[in-house]
């Protein structure tokens, strides 16, 4: 992996945020590709229940100042920064107070998804986009976990797809058994179709469930991982029906070789 760029994009990411699945391997696979040589960027959303002193992150201004379109609003972004304790891993933190300052992640009080989920998905994808032009950093390889990195590749692929940047780039993504019940957003597609306007495009979120999110970021994708021992299978029965490649399961403490290998001679090959 000596000299490979991946930028890995997470919905959640330890120590930042609570132990899961999705946080230790969004952690654990970019922290094995750094120590074989590998250069290697993290971002994730800025959460308000990341404590910002305790993690020592600061705002990077020559990063921050531009407005993120969204559904016809000019959104600030925020570009914050941290070093993981003894890794020299550097995490990028996509920040906006309109959606990311508020003490809890996906839900409200009543464990109610919040009405702007799909804002928030597409501000922070379009974010990403932005940042890594401003850091000039092209990646070999883009990794994504979780649905508020779902429409990413979609992005990268449409949007995106004159930035040469991002030409010779690969996306890879993992997918999980976790999920969240009925919709994201009702309005999630006429949101995306602002940016977006081959309707053919977007059929697989005109009903935004969580399904239907993790099928949007494997059309778009050149290969999946497998985050968890088994997926729903109306996910794996699309994975072979669009004959994408694969990585099975690996439990963390095994996984070094087989995703080093499959980034090298499937991904990249």
């Amino acid at each position: 992996m000596k000299d490979k760029r991946i930028l890995y994009v997470s919905s959640e990411v330890v120590p930042y945020l609570p132990e899961t699945e999705m946080s230790l391997a969004s952690f654990e696979v970019a922290k094995m590709v750094h120590n074989l040589g590998g250069q290697t960027r993290i971002f994730m959303p800025r959460f308000g229940l990341i404590n910002e002193r305790r993690h020592q992150l600061h705002e990077v201004i020559r990063l921050s100042g531009m407005n993120i379109v969204v559904d016809d609003m000019d959104m600030p972004l925020i570009i914050k920064v941290a070093s993981i304790p003894k890794e020299r891993m550097q995490v990028y933190f996509i920040d906006n107070d309109e959606y990311f300052k508020r003490k809890s992640i996906f839900t409200d009080e009543d464990d109610k998804l919040y009405e702007d989920n799909a804002e928030r998905a597409i501000f922070f994808a379009k974010g990403v986009v932005e940042t890594v032009k401003k850091l000039n950093w092209q990646p070999h390889v883009i990794h994504i976990h979780g649905w508020m990195s779902s429409l990413l590749p979609l992005y990268l692929k449409t949007y995106f797809a004159d930035e040469a940047l991002f030409n010779e780039s690969k996306i890879v993504t993992s997918i999980y058994d976790n999920s969240f019940k009925g919709l994201l957003d009702s309005k999630l597609y006429d949101k995306v179709k602002f940016d977006i306007s081959d309707e053919d495009k977007l059929l697989t979120i005109k009903e935004s469930t969580h399904i239907n999110l993790q099928k949007i970021a494997i059309e778009n994708s050149d290969a999946v991982v497998y985050g968890s021992p088994s997926v729903y299978p109306e996910v794996e029965e699309y994975i072979k029906k669009l004959n994408k490649k694969v990585l099975p399961y690996h439990p963390l403490e095994n996984i070094e070789d087989a995703i080093t290998d499959f980034y090298i001679n499937q991904v990249l090959n």
